[in-house]
């Protein structure tokens, strides 16, 4: 049977935040807005290990204890530019425990609120899948075209538009592969459509958001305080 295993990137500076610090390291609840996203990585029966891949020069991680997330985590020092750099270095570094048939997660370091049903209907929903996937949510909003000026160029048609989630779950062997083919990706579903591929989208949760602006840090708040 193919293990599942999770890569979460974490090398960024989260510039967009406008934050001193990292907006991984974040305080979200009194713990680092990365430990949310790990811990419900690493309390998932299904996922055996996890790699966060940190920047060589990273300086705040031994900063914080991170004891209560158990022996699945593990942190590689090999963040690269991008976010794409980053999870291949992850998938080599994971070269010595992953099969080319095992499945790899990629998950946002920025995406706290994520929930073990999420990560249940991924992995069931991808299980005997040939190509693999990623969590998904279908467009709500109107979505407009702005010119150079700020004003409406054009409404888009939203039928059959999807926003792109994450954990992106995939094989190992095919991801690499994907990635190195394809570096200048924003995801990796991205990099696997350019092998000319289809990931299947999997229904994910408006809740399953991701921080990049301060009042994104206020409501997954709220969202992890409801849970509790």
């Amino acid at each position: 049977m193919p293990r599942h295993y999770a890569i979460v990137p974490a090398a960024g500076s989260g510039a967009r935040f406008g934050a001193e610090k990292p907006k991984q390291y974040l305080d979200l609840l009194g713990r680092p807005l990365i430990f949310h996203t790990l811990a419900a990585l690493t309390a998932h029966p299904a996922i055996e290990r996890v790699w966060v891949v940190l920047s060589p020069d990273d300086a705040e991680w031994s900063r914080h204890d991170w004891l209560a997330l158990g022996p699945k985590l593990e942190t590689v020092r090999c963040g690269g530019a991008t976010r794409a750099a980053s999870v291949t270095n992850g998938l080599r570094a994971a070269a010595m425990a992953a099969a080319d048939d095992d499945w790899i997660l990629v998950h946002d370091a920025a995406r706290p609120c994520l929930s073990a049903a999420m990560l249940d209907a991924l992995v069931a929903g991808l299980a005997d899948d040939p190509v693999g996937g990623l969590l998904a949510v279908p467009v709500a909003d109107t979505l407009k075209r702005a010119d150079a000026a700020q004003r409406v160029a054009a409404t888009e048609p939203r039928d059959g538009l999807w926003q792109a989630q994450t954990p992106q779950m995939f094989r190992y062997g095919r991801l690499l592969e994907a990635l190195e083919n394809c570096p200048v990706v924003t995801d990796e579903a991205g990099a696997i459509e350019a092998l000319g591929l289809a990931p299947k989208l999997v229904r994910g949760d408006s809740t399953n958001l991701k921080v990049t602006y301060p009042a994104d840090l206020a409501l997954a708040a709220m969202i992890l305080r409801a849970r509790q």
